[in-house]
């Protein structure tokens, strides 16, 4: 059955639809309407068979992400940004998420500027190109993609304030979102599937157990810097055994409290950037299930060459170093990992760009082989492709149930 979230999109959809519909006397004061967003016809394929019983092959589906924007004659706006997946492969990966839905107003007080969000919305932290490691508002939508961390809209509260010293935003929060996994058909998954019906929480108030995050950030020349805190429920659970209503041996997800404390910053230096994330993280349990506090890094550079043998492409050489100071017992694949990756923008009308990448483990066997092509077809049409090959992936590595999943991936997507 396809999961019940789709039939709740339905209302959001129709908005979407209707409201950049709506005369001038049915919404007094909208100034600007204006409806956007793009339709996705996507295709998954696996060409090794599953390491588990009753994996596919083979997916098909639809992505549409249709956007609204309304804005009245003082500069007040709303956002709704819905989601919905259908798709055939996994009945997990069907499924729909309100992105973006916020009231945003704006001001200046003795010449500084403030502006409030209100609503669901999502933020991104980090400037990294393999792990955006400091990055915890939002939760992973990981039916999505198992490397790139699409986020999951949050209700918050969002208040920003800026001059010239730089910018300090604070956020409130409730309302947790747990972590999407792959069905039983779904493919990258774990040996057993995790429930997520039976979510449970370090705090008596769950889910619902108000969280706070801040962040302050500063341009100074060359250099850009943000330093950032979060107190709330963990984004990543930690998985038990336990058993379903059918008998079936399954992985419950906990989500304990935690707090952590980040820093990201990036200099520029000609055709240099170099970049680094930082975290410490208190409240946390590790592989074994143990409570340990940690810190991690992401550290790197990137360097481009301009007009690539007097053509108007550029080609960006990028390497960078994730360190997790938890070792072997880490609840991710980033404790020790060596990331190379080099990106070619051809600067043409289509906007065609091609990205290769190797991410390689000092601790483990395991290696994982990434290309993507991206490029606009004619119009409104665009063109994505992607391949993934897990080289080798060590039996003691995370990732060693989803051995077999190497894939290749098309999206023909319609912007509007």
């Amino acid at each position: 059955m396809p999961n019940r979230n789709v039939f709740q999109c339905a209302p959001l959809v129709a908005v979407c639809i209707l409201a950049p519909l709506m005369s001038g006397d049915a919404v007094a004061g909208i100034e600007t309407r204006e409806l956007s967003g793009r339709l996705s016809v996507e295709s998954r394929w696996h060409p090794k068979t599953g390491a588990w019983s009753g994996q596919r092959s083979h997916g098909s589906g639809i992505v549409v992400e249709p956007r609204v924007y309304l804005e009245d004659t003082r500069g007040r706006s709303f956002t709704l940004a819905p989601f919905l997946r259908l798709d055939a492969g996994d009945e997990r990966r069907t499924h729909a998420d309100l992105r973006e839905a916020y009231f945003l107003v704006f001001g200046e007080v003795r010449g500084q500027e403030w502006e409030v969000r209100l609503g669901v919305d999502r933020v991104f932290w980090g400037v990294t190109e393999s792990r955006r490691l400091v990055n915890i508002v939002n939760q992973i939508d990981l039916v999505e993609h198992p490397y790139k961390e699409p986020s999951m809209g949050q209700a918050m509260a969002h208040l920003t304030m800026s001059g010239d010293w730089g910018a300090v935003e604070v956020f409130g929060m409730t309302g947790h979102r747990a972590r999407t996994f792959p069905g039983r058909s779904g493919r990258l998954r774990f040996p057993l599937v995790v429930d997520n019906e039976r979510v449970s929480y370090e705090s008596d108030a769950g889910r619902w157990r108000p969280e706070f995050a801040a962040r302050f950030s500063r341009s100074s020349g060359d250099m850009d810097v943000g330093v950032s805190v979060f107190d709330g429920n963990s984004r990543e659970p930690v998985l038990s055994p336990g058993i379903d209503p059918n008998g079936r041996p399954v992985l419950l997800p906990g989500y304990e409290r935690i707090r952590q404390f980040g820093l990201d910053a990036q200099l520029t230096a000609g055709p240099w950037l170099f970049k680094l994330e930082g975290l410490g993280r208190a409240g946390a349990r590790d592989r074994r299930g143990v409570e340990e506090d940690y810190v991690a890094a992401t550290l790197g550079g990137e360097y481009t060459v301009y007009s690539v043998f007097g053509s108007a492409a550029d080609l960006s050489l990028i390497g960078e170093w994730n360190y997790d100071g938890r070792g072997r017992n880490a609840t991710n694949i980033f404790q020790n990992d060596l990331f190379l990756a080099a990106r070619l923008a051809f600067n043409d009308i289509q906007s065609t760009e091609v990205l290769g990448s190797l991410m390689d483990d000092f601790d483990t066997t395991t290696r994982v082989l990434t290309f993507e092509l991206n490029r606009r077809i004619s119009g409104r049409f665009s063109l994505h492709l992607e391949a993934i090959a897990l080289l080798d992936v060590d039996a003691g590595d995370l990732s060693y149930a989803s051995r077999r999943d190497s894939f290749v991936e098309m999206h023909l997507v319609y912007n509007h």
